[in-house]
């Protein structure tokens, strides 16, 4: 068992190492994204706090590389459990599977803008502000590559994980049900969704039916895509798709707006 242990975290560690620069590019754009949204108040009492700007990047690239290996590594053993773990690679085949999803999807998400923004004016006042560099950057590094891990390689295999116990304890791995990681992608999904809420209700200032569905719409239904490749054929394929959506739909947006 000690082995077993002291093998599968030797193996965590190491391939924690591809994901290390993303971490850091992303603990970096997000700390300078969220500086740039943050009322000036506040940016002020947090340098007075940390002693300079470069102090508070720094705390954030900290917290994106304390809570990304925490949920690579815990997330490493998890997968293994269940079965899910695939080579890290990108197969020929598969893109050819996903690679025009991604397109269609990018460009749904991009109508976002168009659709919503006509409904709620917002929607299209957040838009029009523009797309910076670092936002563009941290929603493809944070996004595409952090957001899997703490939600797909973790916490969607964690719920699994637990539906095992309780309905498949005796199951061999390579045999456990498809539902249980339908129902565990549903539940990552939801969860996903409704952790937006308080930044929603305090971004529009209120919650309709409408605001209520846009959430869920964006963060929710396009994550079961990432969840079912997750499932199928490895978490590069759900971090690609994370990626890709986020990069066609920006670049769309830089386009039109």
């Amino acid at each position: 068992m000690k082995q077993y242990v002291s093998l599968t975290l030797k193996k965590a560690l190491q391939t924690y190492l591809v994901i290390l620069p993303f971490a850091v590019i992303s603990g970096i754009t997000v700390g300078m994204y969220t500086c740039e949204h943050s009322a000036p108040e506040v940016i002020e009492a947090a340098i007075e706090q940390l002693g300079s700007y470069q102090a508070m990047i720094a705390v954030t690239v900290i917290q994106t590389l304390v809570y990304s290996l925490f949920g690579w590594v815990i997330g490493y053993f998890i997968v293994e459990r269940l079965g899910l773990m695939k080579p890290f690679r990108f197969e020929k085949v598969v893109l050819v599977k996903v690679c025009p999803v991604i397109v269609v999807l990018g460009f749904t998400f991009a109508a976002d803008y168009f659709l919503m923004g006509r409904l709620i004016p917002e929607v299209a006042a957040d838009y029009e502000k523009g797309i910076s560099v670092a936002y563009f950057i941290s929603s493809l590094t944070y996004g595409g590559v952090i957001e899997e891990i703490l939600l797909r390689w973790f916490f969607m295999g964690f719920i699994a994980l637990i539906l095992v116990m309780i309905f498949a304890r005796k199951t061999d791995k390579n045999e456990i049900p498809d539902w249980i990681f339908i129902v565990a992608n549903v539940i990552a999904a939801i969860v996903f969704s409704a952790g937006h809420l308080p930044a929603t209700q305090m971004f529009f200032g209120r919650i309709t039916g409408l605001i209520l569905f846009r959430c869920f719409l964006l963060n929710g239904a396009f994550a079961l895509f990432f969840g079912r490749w997750f499932r199928k054929y490895g978490i590069q394929y759900a971090m690609l798709g994370h990626f890709g959506i986020h990069f066609i739909s920006k670049i769309i947006l830089i386009c039109v707006i």
